[in-house]
Order: structure tokens, then sequence, then C-alpha cells
């Protein structure tokens, strides 16, 4: 199939996605991506990149005076400057980083008792599921899921035991989009006391910020975007109450849960080109969504980016723009959608997303496996559902992989009417 160059997504503004009908870009992002936490003044060195701090124990002035550092598990100074940084990308008074997003969503669900009530979006990261249903649930938490994109189903689902509830957005890999603003306002006039969490991974910082959408913990696994070279595993949570913050500095070193000095440094060396980054996934992933859809290969294609997303115009409300995530059923079985990805060249076949590199994986098969089959029916994790992380190649080359791929599918089979 003969490829053809796709329009840019913004042919008259320069990757201008207020231009597009999103909302406008956070001020000053680039520059508090680059300079906040990262200040040479606090140094004696004056040096301009944050050095790596890898003692486990700092020397005390006197028992129990210290300059700021007792232990490393409690408080390092690396970390403390990849904090201070996302904290102010997430337009937050505090940001504590975790060993992986998995130990963010633990330490947050260790702020509640066995009794208490969980309610989280159906459709969300594998882990995140498997973690509510099968360890959650077995140490006495009341966990329940419901489909938050339905406003009337968060209502009914709200019990009066019902401490924290968890939104994904867009979902992972089904990529629907939960009206922030409009949980937040149901869940706290239910109860003002309930706990809003916004797992925001796929988005990043620099297209979403929940907290400013009356969400009350935003939540990343950053090693996807926010790290963005899929060479850290990490977790962080940003917030601004006073009261929660201080639960959740206390269980970060209780718990113990804590990312190393070395992937502190290369996290925050990440998010310096965070915003650079996700511009061009916009770019690219919309391209790449234009292109399949207008495939007769393609039976669907789920983007946020696309007028065809059931939650586009939502999507342009409370967010600066879409990632490089894309998700599309291809025509044909399993046996399609197997071949398709084996012969990928330049998408490397693989879990994750949000490195700088195009990944391509079978959620059925490998990030959702551990949901169960039932619940992917449901969900519409299909055997022929393909999840895509768009990287930052070149545009052309994308699309001719794509194209090559798909044709590989079809040759398997005549049974595809086109």
């Amino acid at each position: 199939m003969k490829v053809s160059r796709i329009n840019p997504v913004f042919p008259n503004h320069q990757n201008d996605s207020s231009a597009a009908g999103y909302q406008p870009l956070f001020k000053s992002f680039a520059t508090d991506a680059i300079h906040v936490g990262s200040e040479p003044e606090q140094w004696n060195s004056r040096a301009v990149v944050p050095p790596i701090s890898l003692s486990t124990t700092f020397k005390q002035h006197g028992p129990g005076k210290h300059a700021g550092f007792e232990y490393s598990r409690s408080g390092n100074p690396t970390r403390s400057c990849l904090e201070r940084a996302v904290a102010a990308l997430d337009g937050a008074q505090y940001c504590l980083a975790l060993a992986s997003g998995l130990a963010a969503t633990l330490t947050i669900t260790h702020l509640f008792k066995a009794g208490d009530g969980i309610l989280c979006m159906n459709d969300v990261y594998g882990g995140t599921n498997r973690y509510f249903r099968k360890i959650a649930a077995e140490v006495g938490f009341d966990v329940s899921f419901a489909d938050l994109t339905k406003l009337e189903l968060l209502k009914a689902a709200l019990k009066p035991n019902t401490k924290m509830v968890w939104i994904e957005t867009p979902t992972n890999p089904t990529m629907k989009v939960v009206d922030i603003k409009g949980c937040a306002d149901i869940v706290h006039e239910h109860n003002k006391d309930i706990i809003v969490v916004v797992d925001n991974t796929f988005m990043s910082a620099y297209f979403q910020r929940p907290l400013a959408l009356g969400a009350d913990i935003c939540m990343h696994s950053a090693t996807k975007y926010m790290n963005g070279h899929s060479d850290v595993v990490m977790g962080l949570i940003s917030l601004n109450r006073d009261d929660i913050y201080e639960r959740l500095k206390f269980l970060q070193n209780a718990l113990g849960a804590v990312p190393s000095p070395f992937d502190c440094y290369m996290c925050n060396r990440g998010l310096k080109t965070l915003h650079v980054r996700m511009k061009q996934h916009f770019k690219n992933a919309m391209a790449v969504a234009q292109f399949l859809e207008a495939d007769p290969r393609v039976d669907k294609v789920i983007f946020p980016g696309l007028p065809s997303h059931p939650q586009h115009e939502l999507t342009k409300r409370q967010c600066t723009g879409c990632p490089g995530m894309i998700t599309f059923y291809i025509k044909g079985k399993l046996e399609h959608a197997s071949t398709f990805l084996s012969s990928l060249k330049l998408f490397a076949l693989a879990e994750s997303l949000g490195g700088y590199e195009s990944l391509a994986e079978h959620p059925a098969i490998m990030t959702h496996a551990s949901v169960s089959e039932n619940e992917r029916k449901e969900l519409g994790i299909s055997d022929t559902l393909i999840r895509l992380s768009v990287g930052l190649e070149d545009e052309e080359d994308i699309i001719a992989d794509l194209d090559q791929a798909l044709a590989a599918a079809v040759s398997i089979s005549v049974d595809l009417n086109i």
C-alpha cells in the first residue's frame, strides 16, 4: 500500500496545541523543568547539574541535629532535587518519589485500612488491576470497579465506606478518557474526605494537571514519559494537601519503597527534555493515527486526538495535547495480530511505553494477561487489539514500518475483504 505523507497536526501553528482547540500550554513549563530543583546555589561547588549523592547516611552536628538529611531512605539530596522539579511541573506543593509506579500505588493505598472502600476505574493498567483485585482485596479492602467515564455509574458506585476513588485517564489500553473535574466534584460532594487519585502516566505532567482539575493526588509511573528513556523504573506522587503529604511522607520512609539516587538523577535528567519530547510524540502519534484510521486493513483506531474518539472534546477541555499512545484493532484474528507484531522492524515488540523509541505490544497476552478473560472481553481487550507507543523517530519511517507489517499480516490470509 502506498504511504501518503500526513499533514502536520498543527499545519499553521508550529506544534501550538492550543491552536488545535486544546487547553493552553502550562506557563513556564520548560523553564521549571530545567531549573526548579537544580539551582547551583544549593551546592558549595555551584554544580549546574545536581550531583548524585550515594551516601546512605549523613553526619549530624549533634544527637538529632542534622543538616536536613539523616538516612537515605528517609531523605536524599538527589531525590529532593527530583521531587521539587516534579512538584513544580504538576502544579503541586509536594512530590514523593517511589521505587516504581506500583510502589506509589501501594504507598497511597496504605493511607487506608482494612474495611475501607476503594473504587477504581474498570479499565486500568494490568498491574493496578492485579494489585487491587489480588492483593488489596485479599487483605481486607472493599475493592470495586466501575466505568468512570459515565458519571452516573460513579454516583451509583460510591458507598458509605468509600475512602478512595482511583482514576486512570486515558486508560490502559483502550484509551478511554475520564472527566477528572466531573468525577472530583461528584466524589467530594458525596464526601469531602474521599481521596481522588489520578494515574497521570499516559498524559504526563506536560499534557494534563489532575490537581488543577480537583484531584487530591496525581500519580505517575515515571518509568514512562516522565523519565522518557526506558532506563528507569520509578513512581511519583504529587499533591497539595499538607495532611495527606505528612502521612505519605511517613509511609515513604516506613514502607521503604524508595528509588536509588542514581535513578532519581536519571529521571531528573529526563524531565529536562519532557516538553520537547511530548510535542514530538503528539505530532508523530497524530500522523500515525490518521494513517491507521484511513487504512482498510484496520478495523478501528482509538486515539484521543482524533475527532472520532468518543471523548475527543473532553480531552481538549482538560488537556494541552495528547501523548504517543494509540490503540487499534487489526482486521482478522489473533494470527493476524501476531504476524503484524512479529513483522515490525522499527517498532520493538516489548512491554512498557513512553520512551523515545517506538514500542508495540499485545495487551491480551502481555500487559493485561493478569486480567481475567471475561473482564478483558467486557473491556474490549480482544485478540486483535494492539497498543502502540509511538516514539520520536522520523514520521515517514514510523508509518512505513506499520505499513509493511500490515501488509505481512494481510498476506497470511485471503479472508480479509479489502
